[in-house]
């Protein structure tokens, strides 16, 4: 069962790995990114900041589609975790879900500021309207404590 799907671009860290996992009782986290897979020692960096005894699997973004929908993640609370917006749009729309959190995409010169530490291409704005009018709740919020923020495309 999927708890939640979220973008962020530093895919496991401390506010995911304890904060967003305990929150939602997750005992899974699968990292959906398509760069990760080619460094090994990064996948083994960022594997070390798991919590106790919550699995992690890396996926790419076709893999990970594959993976859900053929029902071999069923037995997990899975909190899926996408490195970029257009992975997390994939599987939204493959996979017919509801929700998006978004909490945290890299900053650029093309990049509009949606909310704190989210940055995206016009490609981007348009994807997550997309989904807004397919009415997926699209938000913002970085830890469970904060409050969400509803963005408006």
């Amino acid at each position: 069962m999927i708890k939640l799907v979220r973008v962020d671009y530093r895919l496991l860290h401390g506010q995911v790995a304890f904060s967003w996992t305990s929150r939602l009782g997750a005992d899974c986290i699968l990292l959906v990114t398509d760069t990760l897979l080619d460094d090994p020692i990064r996948v083994t960096s960022v594997k070390l900041a798991k919590p106790p005894g919550v699995k992690v699997v890396v996926k790419g973004i076709e893999d990970s589609i594959k993976a859900i929908k053929s029902g071999v993640t069923d037995k997990y609370h899975l909190f899926v975790v996408c490195e970029t917006v257009e992975g997390a749009v994939r599987l939204i729309k493959e996979l017919g879900l509801k929700e998006l959190n978004l909490g945290g995409t890299t900053p650029g010169e093309d990049k509009k500021e949606l909310g704190p530490v989210v940055y995206v291409t016009k490609e981007e704005e348009a994807m997550l309207k997309e989904l807004q009018d397919q009415d997926v709740n699209v938000y913002l919020q970085l830890v469970p404590d904060s409050k969400e923020l509803k963005i408006k495309l």
